[in-house]
């Protein structure tokens, strides 16, 4: 759940202003010494801003218009924010999109089906991110795409693995030092970071090794963790990865 993984996060999260009965969350944060609140919009933004920029930086001409992707089963509501923080970042936004359709899109399946003459195709989009999973069945024609069936999981991602192996190496440095590090949001945060470059080094690898200078009240933390101990860590959540496929393929 969210006040789980709250505990894992370099950065808190309160209450803010009442809207429709209801506190919208405000990510709270330091930047400068200074402490400062936004909300998912005003965050979004500057993630769009960054993409902006680096798009900017890669053809050497301004970028004024973009089409952003959602997932497929967002609400309006959701949609609406989405395309504000575009508003928010300085962009036209053109369009919102569903995920799954712009997977589809990447791969060049529209293009793939509609030159060979391929009668109507059913395609399903595995999408496990870094911290939703989306499973959708679409089916194209004549480069069309209709959405038959969504199925997911808003609280299952990447992320999630990262947690785990942060939890284990936290439990780690308790173990070895007799100090929890989970109260220090810095230390949290350079842990993570290290433990997703792990998770990354393990697809390609069978064992990765993990070394922080400094981590906590100037003790230097090393460890290795192998991908055999990472699937066993995950093993539960790679399973919850299933019944989503399975009710997709129901539904549709």
């Amino acid at each position: 759940t969210v006040q789980n993984d709250m505990k894992l996060w370099p950065f808190k999260v309160i209450p803010g202003p009442v809207i429709d009965g209801g506190h919208k969350p405000m990510i709270v944060v330091t930047y400068k010494g200074q402490e400062k609140q936004f909300a998912a919009e005003e965050v979004s933004s500057m993630v769009l801003q960054k993409m902006k920029a680096i798009a900017e930086a890669l053809m050497g001409t301004e970028v004024k218009n973009a089409v952003i992707t959602v997932p497929a089963y967002f609400t309006d509501s959701q949609r609406s924010a989405t395309k504000d923080a575009g508003v928010i970042a300085g962009l036209n936004v053109l369009r919102i999109i569903n995920e799954p359709t712009a997977a589809a899109i990447a791969y060049g399946l529209e293009k793939k089906y509609t030159l060979n003459n391929v009668a109507a195709k059913n395609v399903l989009v595995f999408d496990l991110g870094g911290g939703t999973f989306d499973v959708s069945l679409i089916t194209i024609e004549k480069g069309v795409f209709e959405v038959k069936a969504v199925n997911g999981d808003t609280h299952l991602g990447g992320g999630d693995f990262d947690n785990r192996m942060v939890s284990h190496f936290v439990a780690e440095f308790r173990r070895k030092h007799n100090k929890d590090i989970s109260a220090s949001p810095k230390a949290l945060g350079r842990l993570r970071a290290a433990c997703e470059r792990a998770k990354r080094n393990l697809s390609s690898i069978a064992e990765t090794s993990i070394d922080i200078d400094c981590l906590f009240e100037g003790i230097d933390f090393s460890s290795t963790i192998t991908r055999a101990r990472f699937e066993k860590l995950n093993l539960d959540l790679f399973r919850d990865c299933l019944d989503p496929v399975d009710k997709c393929l129901k539904d549709a």
